[in-house]
């Protein structure tokens, strides 16, 4: 990864954080980005210092505007784009009948809009050097719903699709894409859960599953990204063993 660029959303805690750590510890200029500027910039005193550099923009994935400034950084910092990690997500898991619609639209704007925001502002400049890689974290439940998860698993559901769709139509220009689907990780990602039967169900359940670190999710993304240049690794699960 010497002298490689990857930009990461959602960087400020997680995966996003474990990912930044395992790219910067392999030599790449890392561009770490999130709303929240004092967990970046504790993040980038942290892992700066290897042979690569790290900088940080601050970016909320549902303005387009920020996301295409954040490209435009990344290239004036480090010269070009070589990944982009759409990481940013949200999961207020809740019951349709309690139509916490406001959550469902947060979800709608970060989980897809932000993707899509990522997408338009790396993809022409992929397609003008003909080389780049854009992976998006996606989600077991993208594959599978259970009570509480409809609006998050369309949302997980369609950016699958999208990325899908994407590497269908660059497959001839020497960009890569890469959905990875995690199961059950120890994240920040069900602290946004307000639904009260959502919680109780989830503490009733608590111990019978262990989740996976952030750092299982690194590899796997950094597994994709350092395959030899003509294998696409278009998606990756990773779940917990005892993880039905």
């Amino acid at each position: 990864m010497t002298g490689k660029t990857i930009i990461i959303t959602g960087a400020s805690s997680g995966i996003g954080e474990a990912t930044a750590a395992r790219f910067a510890n392999e030599g790449a200029n890392v561009v770490l980005a999130a709303r929240r500027m004092d967990r970046l910039e504790e993040l980038k005193n942290r892992i700066d210092g290897g042979a690569g550099s790290v900088a940080i923009k601050k970016t909320d994935v549902t303005s387009r505007e920020q996301v295409q400034e954040l490209a435009e950084f990344t290239i004036k910092e480090f010269g070009q784009i070589d990944v982009l990690f759409n990481n940013a997500g949200l999961m207020p898991l809740s019951l349709m009948k309690n139509t916490k619609v406001d959550e469902w639209d947060k979800m709608v704007d970060v989980n897809i809009k932000g993707v899509l925001n990522g997408l338009a502002a790396v993809l022409p400049h992929m397609l003008e050097r003909n080389s780049g890689h854009i992976l998006t974290t996606s989600s077991v439940a993208g594959h599978e719903i259970n009570p509480g998860s409809a609006v998050y698993s369309g949302t997980k559901f369609a950016v699958r699709i999208i990325m899908e769709g994407l590497g269908k139509e660059v497959a001839e220009s020497n960009v890569r894409t890469t959905s990875i689907s995690p199961g059950a990780v120890q994240t920040e990602l069900t602290e946004t859960i307000t639904d009260e039967e959502i919680l109780f169900n989830m503490k009733k359940r608590g111990g019978s599953m262990t989740p996976l670190n952030s750092d299982d999710i690194a590899e796997a993304v950094f597994y994709a990204v350092n395959q030899p240049e003509n294998v696409d690794v278009n998606e990756i699960i990773v779940r917990p063993a005892n993880q039905g």
